[in-house]
């Protein structure tokens, strides 16, 4: 199983359809059978194309450049976490080409008001797998820090509201660093969790993100923010980071990262 996590900041990027059609071609290439967005965004005013997805949705337009490549084999499943940038509905997506059972979308911050920048979303799908139920959660949570949305209580609400009854993964854009001690990342790790660059036989340096982006406006160091974690034990052959500019082309402010499963 290939697993992909990006954090897509999604139409605030220069050549924004180029970086969507160089994922596209990388996503045929790897072939990956799940994939966890974060900031994927649409215009308040675009058109509805169905459901709640509108036609410049980032996820519905992947996978339009998907289809143009011959791939017809994925599902997007999408839900609003809060209004980015005054007039895009921002959220989160899974991407993926097995069957999806269930459909899962959640609040994790305190606040549910879709007018606040802070308001913290989770967006999940349980899938079959090899006839196995596997639900995956694409995340983009806070700050341990922040006064208002702690991490800290971001990610017990997720917790709850996870299923536990199968397998599970956590993938995408924590905003903790996994290099800093008894903060957000090693809270992450006091709950029954596997990162999956732990586990890794081959991995790289991590890193994620490099100097200032969009809510680090401060930072100069090298982060790993970005995480695919799991609740088993599974034999990871690889974890490495993309799309930072050495293994294929920068797309986003964030690198993202893929995991194969042996």
């Amino acid at each position: 199983m290939k697993l992909l996590t990006l954090n897509c900041h999604s139409w605030q990027e220069e050549n924004q359809l180029d970086k969507i059609s160089c994922l596209a071609s990388v996503i045929k290439e790897k072939d990956y059978d799940v994939i966890a967005l974060q900031e994927v965004s649409q215009h308040m005013e675009a058109p509805y194309v169905n459901k709640h997805i509108k036609s410049d949705n980032y996820g519905y337009v992947l996978l339009q450049e998907l289809k143009k490549l011959g791939v017809h084999d994925y599902e997007l499943v999408w839900d609003m976490a809060h209004i980015g940038y005054e007039v895009y509905e921002e959220g989160l997506a899974i991407l993926t080409k097995h069957p999806v059972v269930e459909e899962h979308s959640f609040f994790v911050s305190r606040t549910s008001d879709v007018n606040d920048w802070k308001t913290r979303r989770v967006v999940g799908a349980t899938i079959s797998y090899n006839d196995e139920l596997l639900s995956f959660y694409s995340c983009h949570l806070g700050w341990w820090e922040d006064d208002k949305e702690p991490f800290k209580d971001q990610f017990d609400s997720l917790w709850t509201s996870i299923k536990k009854d199968h397998p599970f993964f956590l993938l995408g854009d924590f905003n903790n660093n996994a290099f800093i001690r008894n903060e957000g990342y090693d809270y992450m790790k006091k709950h029954p969790l596997y990162d999956t660059y732990d586990l890794a036989l081959e991995k790289d340096e991590g890193i994620t993100v490099q100097g200032k982006i969009a809510g680090w406006d401060e930072n100069k160091e090298k982060l790993r923010i970005d995480l695919i974690l799991t609740s088993d034990p599974y034999k990871i052959a690889k974890s490495h980071v993309i799309f930072n500019g050495t293994n294929k082309p920068v797309v986003s402010d964030h690198f993202g990262v893929e995991v194969a499963l042996t």
